[in-house]
């Protein structure tokens, strides 16, 4: 309230009214002041007008229509709002598991259950609200009016629907530490970005772990509806061999003494009843070397094929085809690495553009949602990377992570779709690939096809074992891959006769690499490796025997 002027001409007024009733001296003073309060309350109930509009939203499913989590941005002149609803769902998140962020996301987003109200000056804002790919994004302009209420009701509508396909979405690598305190809430994030399954990971290095879970297996599983949070583990974490993943086990596994030594946390991964393998396309922090000492001797389940942690072009598949075309078999998963990897990871933490599930891995499920459903489908394989095209694959009506047994000379009857969305994922591409090679392309260009929809059939006789998929680009940041169908003719495995030579090559040049790399002592502390020298030289030569026996039986 501003402060009201007195001037000689009100304090005139004010005795002239005093002389006029005949006051007597003693209560002058004191109706010299209540009347001088009146006068001037009129000023003061103007400065009371009111300064700012109040926004009211609900967001609500255009199918159900009950109000669902979404993320949320408000911004003004291209700013973020600095004003946050009391509705926003905050937890504690960030790098090295330090305080980096609570209520808002790395790009000043938030998370609400379905409505939020706001004070705000008046102006005009930009509000969009998102839930994944599988929604169609909004974008809003609000003009706040001092004084009014803004009420805004929106619906969210799916351009697809991939549970109603019995496929469910998950994100494999967020790092938050959690308590049952935090379950509700982080709940509530994972379905504002409707990844299906969140699977929060330790993370551990040589010295220490991070990230707590407060159970694990099936205590560790907080579940509504068809969405889950579940625990699982990003350690061992090396920069002479990669980082291991583990998801699914009934419990931890870290091996402190001997911790570069990774098929010991893989065996007992799945002797738990979980899977392993490597995070970050094996592409970062050598993880090559790892993925080929353990991928070659048959200790790995799953590799993370799509992120954005080593480029923002997301699929990168190198490693992958190297061990596919050597005949061994691995199912592609993703996740988005929160909140150490966006597209700008170059930019430091914590990351701009880190969001939960902006890219995921869909698993196949026979039946409802449950923990164990969505572990039976990931075991057997069946699964697609994506982080916007959506795919649908078979080979003689199996599904990837199938293994088909056929007889020589008979048909192999390959069906492929990708579906997008004109605005949000419009699709450039689907291929059929084979042995890493394009059997079969198409595009929007194409006659029959469309940026929503691209389909492809082939008919390709069985002539000697092959692994068999399909990808799909949309924009250059968008991209898909399923796990492969690996089809076996008359009993003989699906590896590359014309590629096995130079991938066992290139694995016994990494696994020199790593050799090397034990002789010398290192003095930067993060570089263990020299002191497991013996151990990891060991493991080595089994490798180079099995590639030994490889180079005579993959001809």
């Amino acid at each position: 309230m501003k402060s009201a002027k007195i001037c000689d001409s009100d304090i005139l007024q004010v005795l002239t009214i005093i002389q006029m009733h005949n006051i007597r001296p003693k209560a002058r003073l004191l109706h010299f002041n209540v009347i001088l309060l009146v006068l001037l309350l009129p000023i003061n109930l103007s400065a009371q007008q009111p300064t700012t509009g109040y926004l009211e939203v609900q967001v609500i499913d255009a199918t159900t229509n009950q109000l669902m989590p979404v993320r949320v941005r408000l911004s003004r002149n291209g700013w973020a709002v600095k004003n946050l609803p009391k509705e926003a769902t905050a937890v504690m998140y960030g790098v090295w598991d330090h305080a980096d962020g609570y209520d808002y996301q790395p790009d000043s987003s938030f998370y609400v259950a379905g409505k939020f109200s706001l004070d705000l000056p008046p102006g005009t804002y930009h509000l969009t609200l998102a839930k994944g790919p599988e929604f169609v994004e909004q974008q809003h302009d609000i003009q706040i009016i001092a004084g009014q209420v803004q009420q805004q009701t929106y619906q969210l509508k799916r351009w697809i629907n991939m549970p109603e396909k019995g496929w469910y979405s998950a994100d494999d690598h967020i790092h938050i530490r959690r308590s049952p305190r935090e379950d509700s809430l982080l709940l509530t994030w994972t379905q504002a970005e409707d990844v299906h399954v969140g699977v929060m990971l330790r993370m551990g290095d040589f010295w220490e772990t991070y990230y707590p879970q407060y159970a694990w297996g099936e205590k560790g599983v907080y579940q509504k509806k068809d969405y889950l949070l579940t625990s699982g583990q990003e350690d061992p974490r090396t920069p002479e061999l990669g980082h291991a993943l583990g998801i699914g086990a009934s419990d931890k596994v870290r091996f402190g003494k001997e911790y570069y030594y990774y098929d010991k946390v893989f065996d007992k991964l799945r002797e738990l009843g979980g899977l392993g393998g490597y995070a970050h396309q094996a592409e970062t922090f050598h993880g090559y070397r790892g993925l080929t000492l353990d991928g070659l001797r048959g200790k790995i389940d799953v590799l993370e094929l799509l992120q954005f942690c080593a480029s923002d072009k997301p699929l990168i598949t190198n490693h992958y085809y190297h061990l596919l075309d050597l005949g061994i078999p691995i199912t592609a998963v993703a996740g988005s690495d929160f909140p150490w990897c966006g597209q700008d990871h170059d930019k430091g933490p914590p990351e701009r553009s880190a969001r939960l599930g902006n890219v995921r891995f869909y698993t196949y499920v026979d039946g409802p949602l449950t923990y164990n459903s969505w572990k039976a489908g990931l075991a057997a394989g069946h699964t697609f990377v994506s982080n916007g095209p959506m795919l649908q694959f078979t080979v003689n009506d199996q599904l990837p992570g199938s293994k088909l047994e056929a007889s020589k000379g008979t048909t192999l009857h390959i069906t492929a779709h990708a579906y997008g969305h004109t605005a949000q994922v419009p699709l450039q591409s689907l291929e059929i690939v084979g042995h890493g090679r394009v059997l079969g392309r198409v595009t929007p260009s194409d006659a029959g096809q469309s940026p929503d929809h691209l389909s492809l059939t082939l008919d390709i006789p069985a002539e000697q074992g092959i692994w068999l998929a399909a990808r799909a680009y949309g924009n250059p940041t968008q991209a898909a891959h399923t796990t492969p169908v690996y089809v076996q003719v008359d009993g003989k495995n699906f590896h590359n006769p014309v590629t096995a030579p130079q991938y066992l090559k290139l694995s016994e040049q990494y696994l020199k690499e790593l050799k090397k790399n034990l002789k010398t002592r290192q003095t930067d502390p993060q570089y263990r490796g020299w002191q497991y020298r013996a151990g990891l030289e060991r493991r080595i030569a089994e490798t180079q025997q099995v590639i030994k026996g490889m180079k005579k039986q993959l001809k």
